[in-house]
């Protein structure tokens, strides 16, 4: 059976919140969150997380308005999911991550977590909703991990 590494990322003008699968496609868990610098440097340091996980897709939650309707926050999320597809040379997929920072705070509540330190794990848990997100709707729709 083929390793398949799916990392998933919250773009937040201030975090990154990442979160990876497990070698085999199944589970989504927390990684890291990343305090954003300059676009430069976010990639770099994604490339970095790429590589030594060895990832071979990324997806990036898609900020749309609760209309449908792309944002400005989306249409800068796109060209940054652009811009990653182009050096990272992986398969890159927008996931549409409408209240998945509202999941993830309701994660965190059930969890009784700090509210004072959330803002430390908050990027990181939308990112693992968005990624079991992605994840069920591939196997709802039949593409199981290889």
């Amino acid at each position: 059976m083929a390793t398949r590494r799916v990392m998933a990322l919250d773009v937040g003008k201030v975090r990154i919140g990442v979160a990876l699968s497990d070698p085999l496609g199944y589970t989504a868990q927390p990684l890291l969150t990343l305090w954003r610098k300059t676009r430069g440097e976010d990639l770099r340091s994604l490339l970095r997380l790429i590589r030594k996980h060895e990832v071979t897709e990324i997806v990036v939650g898609n900020p749309l308005h609760m209309s449908g309707d792309v944002s400005p926050w989306a249409a800068k999320v796109h060209e940054f999911a652009d811009e990653l597809r182009k050096r990272s040379r992986l398969p890159v997929q927008l996931w549409d991550e409408r209240l998945s920072s509202v999941a993830a705070h309701e994660i965190l509540n059930e969890v009784g977590h700090d509210q004072r330190d959330r803002k430390y794990v908050i990027d990181q848990v939308a990112a693992v909703v968005i990624l079991r997100g992605w994840m069920e709707a591939r196997e709802e729709s039949g593409t199981k991990p290889e």
